[in-house]
């Protein structure tokens, strides 16, 4: 089976200075499709650079990264974005969800970008990924006449509209209380269920060791891939 995801010995560089930071350091991963993966480590661990790579929103240093089997290497910002777009969909810790834009509105947006999708199609897709997430009687409301797990639904129906290969999402319950938390991991656990390939990005220990796969990271390197 193809991986949804590699990295092939990533390593990512920064100069500060006089020093030369190592954000990761020979990293190789691989993600198939249908596992539910929390990508852990502290503040500074390279977590974030590794959600980056995955993510198609860096390039490495050096080492190669596919996606659906297919080297990104190399490939123009205009193409990068073009995956970004159709291959992974994002949940993100603060929601970015369009303020003036109700929530059938919002998670219409990503199919703007698409180019092959008509406003009825968007519509129904939007209205499909927002029943999902359970927010049915909500596609008419604006953010701010949301609560903070009803913003997350609607980002994660947004994340969940263009039909990406992975939906990875950056700390999803960093901005919630405790039981909204377990109510969003929830509906990751479902959506999992029924198929759909996820990585989560956390330093919250009780949220990475409640996925089915954790990868550790620590000082720019896997310490843990089980």
């Amino acid at each position: 089976m193809v991986p949804v995801i590699e990295l092939e010995n990533v390593s990512r560089y920064y100069i500060v200075g006089d020093f030369v930071v190592k954000a990761l350091d020979q990293v190789s991963l691989q993600i198939q499709k249908g596992e539910f993966t929390a990508i852990m480590g502290p503040s500074g661990s390279g977590k974030s650079t590794l959600m980056n790579m995955v993510g198609c929103l860096d390039t490495p240093t050096s080492g190669r990264i596919l996606i659906d089997g297919a080297d990104i290497n190399g490939l123009s910002e205009e193409d990068l974005a073009y995956i970004r777009n159709k291959k992974i969909g994002f949940v993100f810790q603060q929601f970015n969800l369009l303020p003036k834009l109700n929530a059938l509105e919002n998670v219409m947006t990503p199919l703007l970008y698409t180019g092959d999708v008509g406003v009825a199609e968007r519509k129904l897709r939007a209205q499909e990924a927002l029943e999902k997430v359970g927010l049915k009687d909500r596609m008419k409301h604006r953010p701010n006449e949301l609560s903070g797990g009803q913003k997350q639904r609607v980002a994660i129906a947004r994340a969940l509209v263009t039909q990406p290969s992975l939906i990875l999402a950056d700390e999803p319950t960093g901005a919630l209380d405790t039981k909204t938390g377990i109510q969003i991991m929830d509906l990751f656990k479902e959506l999992n269920n029924e198929g759909h390939t996820i990585v989560i990005v956390t330093h919250n220990d009780e949220i990475g060791t409640s996925c089915p796969r954790l990868v550790r990271i620590r000082d720019g390197k896997i310490e843990e891939n089980s």
